[in-house]
């Protein structure tokens, strides 16, 4: 029996997020179809996390376990071409039995972006949130070092989730700006229900003058949701990576 990862990139926009739902299409779902079509079965798929509806991934890994016979290079090609134009499978790779997409996940990245001008961009309809309110990109990265390290994040997570703990260790946060485009990029051992959403709204009401980058601290410590800021629109989200 192989366990088969593979590499993903898809737009989300059209799906309801990566797990399986009754009554709603999600990729998890139509990612299964296209595997059942090349095997002839249709298998679990592993993901290594739930992304919400609207939610796109640069780099979304997932396993299966198989006994095709169809070598691992030619397994990309094959899934493609059962899957719509907004799924690609970008590799696909032999590991151990005991590789598990999400339970040996090390480190998840994502990246948020935010259009901050005064017009949208048509072109970029569903793929980044417009702000046109001005942001003070100092501010926002002054406020950004108190996510650092471990912390009880519970104060930056939606309702509706079932976890152990609500305690997550963020590596980094880099926040970028070229052009109009706002780049935030948050590294972490893991995340909570919309967690990163929250962080990316909150950052932007410390920028908009909404709240004070010295408070951040206090905030994350009070695991209070009310005193942190929105959550930020899911199309602005990507998952960029995920380590092992």
């Amino acid at each position: 029996m192989r366990n088969i990862k593979l590499t993903l990139q898809y737009d989300g926009t059209n799906y309801h997020g990566w797990q399986t739902q009754e009554n709603a299409v999600t990729v998890q779902e139509v990612v299964e179809k296209a595997i059942a079509a090349v095997i002839g079965a249709r298998p679990k798929l592993v993901g290594c996390g739930r992304t919400d509806s609207g939610v796109h991934a640069m780099r979304y890994v997932c396993n299966f376990k198989s006994e095709t016979h169809i070598p691992e290079r030619k397994l990309p090609l094959a899934l493609n071409a059962h899957l719509p134009a907004d799924i690609v499978c970008m590799a696909a790779e032999d590991v151990s039995a005991d590789f598990d997409a999400r339970y040996s996940a090390k480190k998840k990245c994502y990246k948020y972006y935010i259009q901050n001008s005064q017009f949208p961009n048509v072109f970029r309809l569903n793929r980044i949130w417009h702000y046109p309110h001005p942001l003070d990109i100092e501010k926002m990265r002054h406020a950004a070092e108190a996510f650092l390290g471990e912390h009880d994040f519970i104060g930056f997570a939606a309702r509706g989730f079932t976890v152990k703990t609500t305690v997550r260790t963020i590596y980094s946060i880099d926040i970028s700006k070229k052009d109009d485009i706002i780049e935030i990029s948050v590294c972490g051992n893991g995340f909570l229900y919309n967690m990163v959403r929250i962080i990316a709204g909150t950052l932007v009401f410390v920028g908009g003058g909404k709240l004070n980058p010295d408070d951040m601290s206090d905030i994350i410590a009070s695991c209070d949701r009310k005193r942190a800021g929105m959550t930020a629109p899911a199309a602005g989200l990507y998952l960029s990576e995920v380590y092992y």
